[in-house]
């Protein structure tokens, strides 16, 4: 009963709980938090110290005693207490102004393709935790689809491409489900991660991870650029130990993140290959869409056309899709039905 009186008074939200950034879409508010998946927890007392923009400013300066973690892996769960008191920090910032006692909202919550019930179960088990009404767990590849407005209940192909942070999503839809997909753990971080080792095998350089996404999202580019882009690249040289800065180039960024474009392209080519061909004739008619931060590397729709021989478009804020397509769902009642996937608890709160 409480539940539902204090429901009354809170706002229903929609969430895109990224493995690099937690977005949450209100009712009444759009998108109200864009923020990393990051929490600093101080290991000897353990409080939480900073959520979001906050721990992430901590990244690689911290004492032994304060550690920054991120709790979701390849967007699954992999620390169910922080991740509880994440998604608390953040109902609650969504309800700080508002008059609501104990915020108890309604929420969508984007789940990658690949979740096991029993991570399912964590997802949901984490927001009933952190002062959920009822969760609506829903495939983000859905979501996405649903933000870039395709027309997700027709009889129609359509592909969608969701380039997060730990993992690349490829799926074919149609009629509100999905036909064909493959989920591979070739995304964001991993492109960080071929920056920072193609900085010590070619410069015997250690880069921080702040300083390779800032590289990547400067410089990189998945086909050659017009005009030659350069950035510094700051590190500790491997050999002196000293500090070290060199300048490099696009093509040298490329040459970094060509094998993990490469893997991307692939599977999402062997996708195609296991495509009913009706769809495939929509796909080729309709292109495929690309969404999360990955697609917005230099040129990689371009090259995916090329490769892939189908069109290619970028969806418009393709950072936000799944949260907007979380958002579009509470407003229509019928659709969520019918996508959501089943509750992995026996007895959730309602």
């Amino acid at each position: 009963m409480f539940n539902k009186l204090f429901g009354h008074f809170s706002k229903d939200l929609g969430i895109d709980l990224g493995t690099s950034n937690t977005l949450v879409y209100s009712s009444d508010g759009g998108i109200v938090i864009n923020e990393p998946s990051i929490v600093a927890v101080n290991t000897r007392t353990d409080q939480i110290l900073a959520v979001g923009k906050d721990a992430k400013d901590m990244l690689g300066k911290t004492p032994p005693h304060i550690q920054i973690t991120k709790p979701l892996t390849n967007g699954v769960i992999s620390d169910f207490e922080i991740t509880e008191k994440m998604l608390k920090y953040f109902i609650d910032k969504v309800h700080s102004e508002s008059f609501t006692i104990i915020p108890r909202p309604t929420i969508v919550i984007g789940v990658p393709l690949e979740t096991t019930e029993v991570e399912r179960k964590a997802i949901e088990d984490a927001a009933l935790s952190a002062g959920a009404r009822k969760v609506h767990m829903v495939e983000n590849t859905m979501l996405a689809a649903l933000g870039a407005r395709l027309p997700l209940s027709e009889s129609l192909g359509m592909m969608v491409v969701d380039i997060g942070g730990g993992t690349t999503e490829i799926a074919v839809m149609s009629l509100a489900g999905v036909v064909t997909w493959k989920s591979l753990d070739v995304a964001g971080d991993e492109l960080n991660k071929n920056i920072i080792h193609y900085a010590r095998d070619a410069f015997n350089l250690l880069l921080g991870e702040r300083i390779a996404e800032k590289v990547k999202m400067r410089i990189g580019s998945a086909i050659a650029q017009e005009e030659p882009l350069t950035i510094e690249m700051r590190g500790r040289d491997l050999l002196s130990g000293l500090p070290k800065e060199i300048i490099v180039n696009d093509t040298q960024i490329r040459e970094a993140l060509e094998r993990s474009i490469r893997t991307i392209i692939d599977s999402i080519k062997s996708t195609l290959e296991t495509t009913p061909p009706e769809l495939v004739a929509d796909i080729y008619e309709r292109g495929i869409i690309l969404t999360g931060g990955g697609a917005l590397l230099r040129g990689l729709d371009q090259l995916i056309s090329r490769e892939a021989a189908i069109p290619v478009r970028v969806a418009e804020d393709p950072l936000t899709s799944v949260v907007r397509g979380a958002g579009l769902l509470l407003d229509d009642p019928e659709l969520l039905k019918d996508i959501t996937l089943p509750s992995a608890s026996e007895g959730s709160i309602v």
